[in-house]
């Protein structure tokens, strides 16, 4: 039989929607979005960026004005079908993008939300607008031939990442008559998301940004010839800083602007040129500075070659165009360090350095910058500096510790404001001598909000004086923070740049990560000149991975207290984080190579406090981890201690041993030969029958989260797709009802493929399926389902993990049978004679093992 065609009803959706907004008076608003060309252009850009697979163009588009005369675009996608409103993914989000950031096509052309938010995101990328409503309406017409409809209406903007917030339900289009729409707007402003879920839209959009700038990468180095490493690098700063704009003042460059003319003074490059530097003059940046700037892009952009238009285009549009297409929206969305140092990390990899040079250039983590932060005891008074900034990724995290704590402690938004100028234009310095890392610097710190005043392309060794880079040439600066990852070739691992800053502070605190040899032979002469004027507070080992794919050699990081010389007697706390609760891995083509998946985050706090405030904060390291003691002030190579091992074995070791032992004693004696035969003989003579285990079991997705949400408690198991310990990674208080998952069924973790029956109700990890019985099943004849159901691991090892599902339903399995029907009596009966005779062999070789020990006693 055919199947039946179902007929859309968009039509239908249409005039329902444009009935509303003629009843409304909405009409002219209509007009009015379609003659803004801006927004026109926006979409035509995804449109064309698709080749026509992204789905035809949003259905109506409005431009609404609150009471505070913002415009609100808002942009509404009819479909026709039933249950193609919507398409989320497993974390409940708008399902646009796969996890090679590839747009899904098919999702956005058939579900209505879906195709309203892709394209949401096109205004978000290629327009002014920072705010966008996006509306999908779907139906379809029941067998009396009414209209049923459902609306998806969600917000799309910078503060969501892109990704979009469902703002309520919604019945009709009401919301947007001009009477509604301020309290509407208002609903907006008051939307939440928590440090959860922005935590979870930042790690979507990181690997959506690691994507992108390979993609980058490959595309440049492939077909743009004659760029060399340092080129590709100014092409990407130019191109961004000439896009940012300042509202009001400086237009943003768009792609259309590069005409790519011949004329003299008029072709791309000098485009560009007047564009960046009036930005720049806008951002009143020194005078000097913003000249040095200009003269580097310059030097690249208005080269013959680059500007040469062969096809009706010049190389230089060619590649600003695929900048501003590949990575424009994430900095329109308004980048977070996160996405600056990936943004930098793949930068570097298109630097030309030398193999002993790699080391020099590795940038730290956000999240090792952030602890160095810490350390450094760094809040809104400070004033830092950097010896060796590299992309002024520690200078970028100190800025942002610096107006967290502003923001924390001024309640006056004037006095807040003139807080937040000042750290960005003065309490911030950093060095960087090479010329091409130095206009990463630039642009980082450009991007994070222009803390890129004292941002210095010298020799911090040679150079620096102390005092200010612009401005106030002549006054020191009054550096009392000090952060630095050094150039390990040079003197000293680099200890020779911490010796000279420290030389120059008067009081305050450093932390520095450098190769541990620094602390333990190869830096003395620098380490002992260090303690005659600084304290070594810490001395904290890192991650032998910490740099995975970027650099091989160990670090530590060492703690000063500045201004005080260090004594025998001063207390140093020796830390061992080689467990900072990461999993590091470098496979280019995972969708993530770092995760916390032992409480790092809270691992690093403790960190921080073990260095402020002693023992008392040791939680999650052990007495192994955290030890201290005292170095030699006149040795200098004993900066990497240990806790002391103690060389008498304990009770529990002893205990420990004999425990292991018995254990593999009693396991020989449950698998005597005696004990399989017989027992071998009874499954040898029942009847078996094949099955399908489709229709024994259901097998179903599980609504999985994070350790980070358990609480305390042990009403719960907490379940995750290993086997260590059956599956459970710790117990759990009650979190919510729509997680749990009941009693009597058996989870089945992905990665190991092994069936755990559940005797008590548990919530799931991600990777977890969860099996449940879809007949009679007697509580003794569990056992020996769940030896039936693990017999299947090398099927289900031997597909691919989404296969998983159907592969489980279509596997046959062999049960015991009597009269053709499944013989749980015989199943009952086999599990519980095995279990007596377990015990009586166990029993057997206890008694024998106490009395061999009350003769050994006597």
């Amino acid at each position: 039989m055919a199947k039946e065609k179902i007929q859309s009803v968009e039509p239908d959706i249409a005039d329902l929607a444009n009935g509303w907004m003629k009843s409304y008076g909405l009409d002219y608003k209509l007009e009015q979005a379609s003659l803004n060309t801006e927004i026109d252009k926006a979409l035509d850009e995804y449109y064309s960026k698709s080749g026509g697979s992204g789905g035809n163009r949003p259905d109506a588009k409005l431009l609404l004005q609150d009471k505070n005369m913002n415009y609100y675009p808002v942009l509404i996608e009819y479909k026709g079908y039933k249950d193609k409103l919507v398409k989320l993914d497993d974390n409940g989000q708008v399902e646009n993008r796969n996890t090679k950031n590839e747009p899904i096509y098919k999702n956005i052309n058939s579900y209505a939300v879906n195709g309203a938010v892709h394209y949401a995101n096109a205004l978000l990328h290629y327009t002014s607008y920072t705010d966008i409503i996006a509306i999908g309406i779907t139906g379809y017409k029941d067998e009396n031939g009414k209209l049923l409809y459902s609306m998806g209406v969600y917000y799309v903007s910078r503060s969501n990442y892109g990704v979009g917030q469902k703002i309520d339900d919604y019945t009709d289009l009401s919301f947007l008559k001009t009477e509604n729409f301020d309290s509407f707007i208002e609903k907006i402003r008051n939307l939440q998301l928590s440090p959860k879920e922005l935590e979870k839209l930042r790690e979507k959009r990181e690997k959506e940004i690691d994507a992108s700038l390979v993609k980058l990468n490959n595309d440049i180095y492939q077909n743009e010839k004659g760029l060399g490493e340092n080129d590709r690098v100014y092409l990407v700063a130019a191109s961004i800083i000439s896009t940012l704009g300042i509202p009001g003042k400086v237009a943003p460059l768009e792609k259309s602007d590069l005409k790519s003319s011949s004329e003299a003074e008029n072709k791309d490059g000098d485009i560009m040129v007047r564009k960046i530097t009036a930005f720049l003059n806008e951002k009143n940046l020194p005078k000097e500075k913003s000249e040095l700037i200009i003269r580097t892009l310059q030097n690249t952009l208005t080269t013959d070659n680059i500007n040469k238009v062969e096809n009706g285009e010049s190389q230089l549009k060619r590649v600003f165009t695929k900048i501003v297409d590949d990575l424009g929206i994430y900095y329109k969305i308004g980048l977070t360090t996160d996405f600056t140092g990936k943004l930098f990390n793949e930068m570097y990899s298109w630097l030309g350095f030398t193999q002993d040079k790699l080391n020099d250039v590795v940038l730290t983590p956000s999240y090792v910058a952030n602890l160095l932060v810490k350390l450094a005891r760094v809040n809104k008074d400070s004033y830092v500096w950097d010896f060796a900034t590299g992309s002024a990724g520690l200078l970028v995290a100190a800025m942002n510790e610096m107006l967290i704590d502003a923001k924390a402690k001024i309640k006056s938004p004037d006095e807040l404001a003139i807080k937040s100028a000042e750290i960005k234009a003065n309490q911030l310095l950093g060095l960087e001598i090479l010329s091409s890392v130095y206009m990463l610097a630039i642009l980082n710190m450009i991007l994070m909000g222009d803390g890129s005043s004292n941002i210095l392309n010298k020799d911090s060794l040679r150079d620096f004086n102390g005092n200010y880079g612009f401005g106030n040439t002549d006054k020191k600066f009054p550096a009392d923070a000090f952060i630095l990852n050094p150039p390990y070739s040079a003197a000293g691992n680099g200890m020779i740049f911490v010796e000279k800053a420290l030389s120059m502070m008067s009081k305050g605190y450093a932390a520095i990560i450098i190769q541990n040899s620094a602390g333990s032979g190869k830096a003395v002469s620098y380490n002992k000149s260090i303690l005659k004027h600084s304290t070594l507070l810490a001395s904290i080992k890192m991650p032998a991975d910490l740099f995975v794919g970027k650099s091989n050699v160990p670090t530590n990081i060492y703690v000063f207290r500045v201004g005080e010389a260090h004594q025998n007697d001063d207390i140093v706390k020796f830390i061992d984080f080689t467990n900072d609760g990461y999993t590091r891995t470098n496979r280019r083509k995972s969708s993530s190579n770092l995760r916390d998946t032992n409480n790092a985050k809270e691992r690093y706090q403790e960190v921080v406090d073990l260095v402020r405030f002693g023992s008392q904060k040791r939680k999650l390291l052990s007495e192994r981890e955290y030890y201290e003691g005292h170095i030699d002030i006149e040795k200098g190579d004993d900066w990497n201690q240990t806790a002391p091992v103690e060389t008498r074995p304990s009770i529990d070791a002893f205990r420990n041993t004999v425990s292991d032992y018995l254990t593999a004693e009693i396991s020989t004696i449950l698998k005597t030969e005696k004990n399989e035969k017989s027992m071998d003989e009874r499954l040898s003579s029942v009847e078996w029958k094949e099955f399908v285990l489709g229709d024994l079991f259901d097998i179903d997705n599980t609504s999985s989260f994070n350790s980070d949400s358990l609480v305390p408690g042990t009403q719960y198991d907490y379940v995750t797709r290993t086997s260590t310990n059956q599956g459970v990674l710790q117990e759990t208080g009650f979190i919510n009802e729509e997680n749990i998952n009941k009693a009597g069924t058996w989870s089945l973790g992905l990665l190991q493929m092994d069936f755990f029956y559940r005797k008590k109700d548990w919530y799931a990890g991600q990777f977890v399926r969860k099996i449940t019985a879809k007949i009679e099943i007697p509580e003794k004849a569990i056992p020996f389902m769940t030896v039936v159901l693990n017999n299947q691991k090398p099927v289900l090892l031997s597909v691919l993990v989404r296969s998983v599902d159907t592969k489980f339903r279509k596997t046959k399995v062999q049960l015991p049978c009597k009269d053709g029907k499944i013989d749980f009596e015989f199943m009952e009966s086999f599990i519980s004679d095995l279990e007596k005779e377990r015990v009586k062999d166990v029993s057997d070789y206890l008694k024998k093992y106490k009395d061999a020990s009350e003769e050994t006693s006597n």
